[in-house]
């Protein structure tokens, strides 16, 4: 790279993607965007950033490429298919991956850029969609921070704190024990709700108790207020956050059979959610499954969905599915 800003590629402009790319552009980077959904990305042409017709196209002349899309999939197939990043992008580049993925896959990626006179480096994010907006996200890098240091500028358009994990894969894995903190979190947010409504109390003066307390999480900081006012908008959908608890719960399997009791818990509720209609809605939906049906339903939730011993869209049964808590 020259003293000049280096040309990006962002692939991925969601709802998460879309800001981020914004900041980039504001601070004044050539910017080239593709999404499979061209309308998602018309604003950031608007503005000012370029658009390509494919992944491809867009990382060809670019100095950084981005992505961000949904699944390991997805990312498997934007970077080591034929016609994928690797294959596309110019020598020298340096792909950096946005997405919650596998570490095996970051690693692999990593591995194949470095054959292949590229550099990628997986750099998952947390901060959900209001971080991104402000651009005060937390990154995770599975890179050392000489590797990042070339790259600071570009990442502080969008993050405010930058982790660095030493090697590839790590910043997948160090994002899914931010995952699996918050799974458990979430559960912890929607008990609490719960049990200060059934005992009559001021839920809102009870949560400022907590949070004053030792009892304090971000789930009950910025995701309960949400829930209290029926406000099911997804800043983190709930399918996005399945699969980032099936990851982790792979992970630590994988690694040495940990079991993770919280996540599992947290993982059947979310299969519930999911399985009754709730999957693209915000994961403070899970409040809803202590609703009454008359609630749920008016939120588009239908417990019949759950079939006895039937299967349903997301595999979860009436018999695997835990019991809808009464109101």
């Amino acid at each position: 790279m020259t003293d000049s800003k280096p040309s990006v590629a962002f692939i991925g402009t969601g709802i998460m993607g879309a800001p981020i790319a914004g900041h980039i552009l504001d601070a004044g980077y050539p910017l080239t965007v593709y999404n499979r959904t061209k309308a998602k990305a018309d604003d950031l042409v608007a503005r000012g950033a370029a658009w390509a017709a494919s992944p491809a196209e867009a990382a060809a002349g670019a100095d950084v490429v981005f992505t961000m899309v949904g699944y390991p999939e997805d990312v498997e197939e934007l970077y080591l298919a034929k016609d994928g990043l690797l294959a596309s992008s110019k020598p020298g580049a340096t792909l950096i991956d946005l997405t919650t993925s596998s570490p095996d896959l970051a690693r692999d990626i990593s591995k194949l850029a470095e054959v292949s006179e590229r550099h990628a480096f997986d750099c998952p994010v947390t901060g959900g969609e209001p971080g991104a907006v402000a651009g005060t996200l937390t990154l995770i890098c599975g890179a050392t921070e000489e590797q990042v240091e070339p790259l600071r500028p570009l990442l502080e358009t969008f993050g405010a704190q930058i982790f660095c994990f030493g090697e590839a894969g790590r910043g997948q894995a160090a994002k899914l024990c931010n995952q699996v903190a918050l799974a458990s979190s979430m559960v912890g947010m929607a008990d609490t709700l719960a049990l200060a409504e059934q005992s009559g109390l001021d839920v809102d003066l009870t949560l400022k108790m907590i949070q004053d307390g030792t009892g304090r999480t971000g789930a009950l900081e910025s995701l309960a207020p949400k829930a209290l006012a029926g406000d099911y908008q997804p800043a983190f959908m709930v399918e996005h956050f399945l699969k980032d608890i099936r990851l982790a719960l792979s992970l630590a399997e994988e690694e040495g059979g940990l079991a993770l009791p919280g996540a599992d818990t947290a993982l059947s509720l979310y299969e519930t959610l999911g399985a009754i209609g709730g999957g693209r809605m915000g994961t403070q939906a899970i409040t809803l499954l202590y609703a009454d049906e008359a609630t749920a339903a008016a939120q588009g939730l239908d417990w019949s969905r759950v079939h006895p011993g039937g299967d349903d869209a997301d595999g979860v049964t009436a018999a695997s599915a835990p019991e809808r808590p009464e109101a």
